[in-house]
């Protein structure tokens, strides 16, 4: 038999003196465990005196031993507690209760002051490895001594609150000016809510509901409010989130209380809006008097549903737009007051884009950044901002990423110098920076399970894929609802891209093949697709590759419900153009009974014929750049539905066109030009896209390409 065997304690004792000699979070070793593992192993081995003289009355050492355990656990090395934490070999309560005290190994993972950026990517990569600590910073941020809410919890308040979690503290509450005969008319669901440099910075509230428009527009003027930040849509998931505030459109002018709203501007991007509102009031008296008018800038992020994340990226370009406008007037007009941040109940999103906006504010100033500091802060400002511990991660992601990124964009009149140094070896490096540039895009780009897309690897969808490891996200592709016999589904191989002015604007998709003609017509036909764009030319008669339009006949019949017809033709150089009309015949019992007419749809479907089968990159620029222009003055007069953009594989070249496509948007809305966020986004729902270096010089060579042949020349 063993001596672990005949003595389980010298087997325990060992294991503590191997912890012992184990670095602490300092990366020093734990000396005062080691005192006592030694000790307790002396005591296996010898009866120590006072067993010997022990009284009849007098407790055995044994009775002692239980409370061993908890002092060694304070005395397990911090990463060592965390392995243990995520893998739940370890209470997470009574780990967050030694976080409290400043002299355990587990508290110095937390940063009590603001952190550099170097040592904040490192504590970024130790996050990744431990996500634990993300709960346990976030739920001890949130354990801050609280204040009283009185007003707010007024019953004659309760209606003005759309979440009793999210209401203002009393102490920093906005206090409007009283209305005449209204009583507690000098309540409003709003906080002031100061940066890491400066006081009252932000005024957090609730979206308006209707009883409050009235009210939230005071605030607006009394604060002289520099800019509204909006981080929810009006209606989601089927749950008004808050009323349409302002006028539906540029004709119409509306009247809040005292105060007149009118549109001046209106500016879309694919995940925000920018509007100019223009506010007045007009002298009592006199109506066509006016006494006062003021500009205000309002900036809507729409693609930020509840209970989610947005993507990284976008809210940073928000972000950006919003400093951009608001520094400006700031620096320029001291008196402007805060910014107004909302989103539904003035909680969770409104305290997630106002930690990143003052902790980018802080590195700015200073270099560094203070995320668990600014959270306890945040909490003692208002109840519920950053609601959960996914939005708290969600804040270290973000700034992470814009460190990792840095600045993209650059003014389209440096574009040609750019480009030639991008193309210069880095000797440290030994790559140049189109290289580094793409490096760093496919570290970042997101990685599917099975799972997550489950829908394509589903038995009855398996056989509709050429390549298993191409299938689109559940999320993010678009579901087929024509109905076409119980065969079959509202699968396809396909997914959505977002532009630069329009969210989902590119459908990404494969050349169909013979059993999904049918697919992808519905494809077409449901999504309301305007233009298709086949950027191939596969061989005539290919049965790898079948014809899916109509060529050598008026109509053909895809399926057994669509049915296309040729309506026109052209030929240009390396392109050719038809027009389509699509018919859909129904053969739903319920839509027949119902009385259902499927209308007739109209659709371009633009092939490029320069881009021969296993070439890289088109033989032609010019006459891919010539199609982009095509499609757009195609879609001009069809009220821009989105492109159904097909390869042969749906991975290769259609990344080229859509992110080309979305610079040249910016190029001609902004004078700017970031391929490299382009590229990032094309490859958030499809990870294939810009599948290799040289499509991702391409997508430069064409935004030059336009620059120089195309911006600002009338046809």
């Amino acid at each position: 038999m063993s001596e672990t065997d005949e003595n389980p304690r010298a087997s325990t004792s060992r294991d503590a003196a191997a912890l012992a000699a184990m670095p602490n979070g300092n990366g020093k070793v734990n000396s005062t465990r080691g005192s006592i593992t030694s000790a307790s192993a002396v005591e296996s081995r010898k009866p120590s005196p006072q067993k010997q003289r022990r009284s009849k009355s007098s407790p055995r050492h044994a009775v002692a031993e239980p409370k061993q355990p908890r002092r060694s656990l304070l005395s397990i090395p911090s990463t060592l507690k965390l392995s243990m934490l995520n893998s739940g070999l370890l209470s997470f309560e009574k780990i967050k209760l030694e976080a409290r005290d400043e002299n355990n190994s587990l508290s110095k993972t937390m940063p009590t002051h603001p952190i550099d950026t170097q040592q904040f990517i490192k504590m970024c990569e130790l996050r990744r490895k431990f996500p634990v600590l993300y709960k346990l910073e976030f739920q001890t941020a949130a354990k801050v001594e609280t204040n009283t809410c009185r007003y707010a919890m007024k019953k004659s308040n309760h209606g003005k609150n759309q979440n009793p979690k999210c209401i203002p503290y009393d102490y920093n509450r906005v206090v409007l000016k009283k209305v005449e005969g209204e009583p507690d008319s000098d309540y409003v669901n709003a906080s002031y809510v100061d940066s890491l440099l400066k006081p009252n910075a932000y005024i957090v509230t609730q979206g308006p509901v209707e009883d409050t428009v009235n009210a939230f527009w005071r605030m607006v003027w009394q604060e002289n409010v520099s800019a509204i930040i909006m981080l929810t849509k009006t209606f989601d998931f089927a749950k008004v989130m808050c009323v349409q505030y302002w006028p539906p459109n540029r004709e119409v002018h509306e009247t809040y209380g005292d105060i007149n709203i009118s549109i001046i501007k209106e500016e879309q991007l694919a995940n925000f809006h920018i509007r100019h509102f223009r506010l007045y009031k007009v002298n009592e008296a006199n109506r066509s008097e006016i006494v006062e008018d003021r500009l205000l800038l309002q900036f809507h992020y729409t693609e930020w549903y509840s209970h989610c994340c947005p993507f990284s990226n976008a809210l940073l370009e928000f972000r950006r737009r919003v400093r951009l406008v608001v520094g400006n007037i700031i620096k320029d007009k001291d008196t402007r007051g805060p910014m107004l941040v909302h989103c539904g109940d003035g909680g969770g999103r409104s305290g997630v884009f106002v930690s990143i906006d003052a902790n980018l504010e802080l590195h700015e100033e200073e270099e560094c950044f203070n995320i668990y500091g600014y959270q306890k802060k945040l909490r003692q400002s208002r109840k519920g901002l950053v609601e959960n511990v996914d939005q708290y991660k969600f804040i270290y992601d973000t700034l992470e990423e814009h460190i990792v990124c840095g600045k993209t964009w650059f003014p389209v009149s440096e574009l040609s110098d750019r480009l030639k140094a991008k193309a210069r070896r880095n000797s440290q490096a030994k790559m140049n920076e189109y290289q580094m540039e793409y490096d760093k895009i496919c570290k970042q780009t997101p990685r599917f399970t099975i799972g997550d897309c489950a829908g394509g690897h589903r038995a009855d969808n398996r056989e509709k894929n050429r390549d298993v490891l191409c299938v689109p996200p559940d999320n993010f592709r678009p579901y087929l609802t024509s109905f076409q016999g119980n065969a079959f589904t509202d699968y396809i191989n396909a997914v959505y891209v977002d532009g630069y002015t329009k969210p989902r604007e590119y459908i990404v998709t494969e050349w169909p093949m013979k059993h999904t003609l049918g697919e992808f017509w519905s494809l077409v036909y449901d999504t309301e697709c305007s233009a298709v764009v086949v950027l191939c030319q596969p061989p005539a008669n290919s049965q790898t590759f079948p014809s899916f339009w109509p060529i050598k006949s008026k109509m053909e019949k895809y399926g057994p419900v669509f049915s296309v017809h040729y309506s026109a033709a052209r030929s240009y150089t390396n392109i050719k153009q038809w027009e389509f009309k699509i018919n859909k015949k129904i053969v739903s019992l319920t839509e027949m009974m119902a009385g259902v007419k499927a209308p007739t749809r109209t659709v371009q479907l633009f092939q490029l014929t320069c881009w021969p089968m296993g070439h890289k990159v088109p033989t032609s620029t010019n006459s891919l750049v010539y199609l982009m222009n095509m499609v757009e003055l195609w879609r001009a007069k069809t009220d821009y539905g989105p492109v159904c953009v097909v390869s042969p594989d749906g991975r290769s070249r259609c990344g080229v066109y859509c992110a080309a496509n979305a610079c040249i948007e910016q190029v001609i809305q902004h004078g700017e030009v970031d391929v490299f966020q382009a590229v990032k986004t094309v490859r958030r729902n499809r990870p294939h896209l810009v599948e290799n270096m040289t499509e991702y010089k391409y997508c430069y060579d064409l935004v030059l390409h336009y620059v120089l042949h195309f911006l600002n020349k009338k046809d």
